[in-house]
C-alpha cells in the first residue's frame, strides 16, 4: 500500500481529481487538505502560491495508472505526484484499501 501525495492549485481541482480517482478505483480514498502555502523555485524564480494537498490511498501496483490519470486531469505542467510507502498499518484498514481498489 502507498499514499500518493499531490498538490493542486484550487479546492475545485482537488475535489475533481480526488473524486475521479475514487470513482475509477485508482484510490480507495482521497484526503483534501486546503490552505497550504508552497514556496518553490520554478523557471529560475522563487515563487509562492496557495495550494491544496491531495493524499490518495492506494495499492503500489496502481501508481503508474494513477499517475497517468492525474497528469491528464491536472492543470500544472509539472505536477507533484509522489508515492510514500506504508511500512505498517491497521490490517483491516489496509484490507479496505485493497478491496476498494480491486
Amino acid at each position: 500500500m502507498i499514499f500518493v501525495y499531490m498538490t493542486v492549485p484550487t479546492p475545485d481541482e482537488a475535489h475533481r481529481i480526488g473524486r475521479i480517482l475514487v470513482e475509477e478505483r485508482l484510490a480507495a480514498c482521497a484526503n483534501l487538505l486546503p490552505g497550504m502555502t508552497s514556496v518553490y523555485r520554478w523557471q529560475g524564480k522563487v515563487e509562492q502560491a496557495g495550494e491544496v494537498v491531495v493524499i490518495a490511498k492506494t495499492r503500489a501496483d496502481l501508481f503508474d495508472r494513477l499517475e497517468a490519470r492525474v497528469k491528464e486531469l491536472h492543470s500544472y505542467d509539472c505536477p507533484c505526484i509522489v508515492a510514500l510507502p506504508l511500512a505498517r498499518g491497521h490490517a483491516p484498514y489496509l484490507d479496505w484499501i485493497a478491496a476498494e481498489t480491486g
